[in-house]
Formats: structure tokens, C-alpha cells, sequence
């Protein structure tokens, strides 16, 4: 099966229409974005490669995942570690929150550095 080549004239030269095929619709969420940003900026080869192979979404939703994974089972460790349960939520609404909010922006910059920014 040929494939035809349509060009645009651009003053004196013909140009060919090249378009990508279509990626799958996947969700990325917020670490596959962060990660997308990243690679834009600091690692253009590596986007440009993922996206003329139709690979970056694939690639972006498997980044996600694994940042997600990792994520919640640090959160879960670093609770179970520091203390913070189910019992000092009922006790002390507050401290619970403080310690949770210091243990997510915690993993939250070892996922980054482990995962999204490398």
C-alpha cells in the first residue's frame, strides 16, 4: 500500500504535508506533565525521538504511574514510620494535617528528583 504525498507550495518550493499518526488518548496526570515539561526544556532530543516515534504518550502515562506508585507508598512508609495514623487524625485533626503536609511535600521532592526531573 502507497502512501501519497501531498506538498504545499511555500513561495518557490514545494513542501510535503508531513502529519503525525495518531496517539492513543491517555490520561496524564500531574507527574506525567511535570515530566513532559521537563523533557521540553532540558532533554529536546529525548521529546523530539518519543514524539516523531508516536512513543510520548505511551512513555508519559508509564512515567505517571510509576511517579504515582512511588508516591503513595512513600506517603504510607513515612506515616507509618513517623507515627501519623488513623487514631492522631480522630485525636488532633491538626497535628495530623501538619505532619501529613510536611511527609507529602517531602516525597513529593524525592519523586521529583528520582523520577520526574532525571
Amino acid at each position: 500500500m502507497a502512501t501519497k504525498i501531498t506538498y504545499t507550495q511555500q513561495g518557490d518550493y514545494l513542501l510535503p504535508d508531513l502529519k503525525l499518526p495518531e496517539q492513543p488518548k491517555v490520561e496524564i496526570g500531574i507527574w506525567g506533565r511535570r515530566h513532559l515539561k521537563y523533557i521540553e526544556h532540558y532533554r529536546p532530543i529525548l521529546y523530539t525521538n518519543l514524539l516523531t516515534s508516536c512513543k510520548l504518550t505511551a512513555y508519559l502515562a508509564d512515567i505517571d504511574e510509576l511517579a504515582e506508585d512511588m508516591f503513595f507508598r512513600l506517603v504510607k512508609q513515612f506515616a507509618e514510620k513517623e507515627g501519623v495514623s488513623e487514631q492522631l487524625k480522630a485525636e488532633d485533626q491538626m497535628q495530623w494535617v501538619r505532619k501529613m503536609n510536611s511527609i507529602r511535600n517531602r516525597v513529593t521532592e524525592i519523586v521529583n528528583n528520582e523520577i520526574i526531573y532525571s
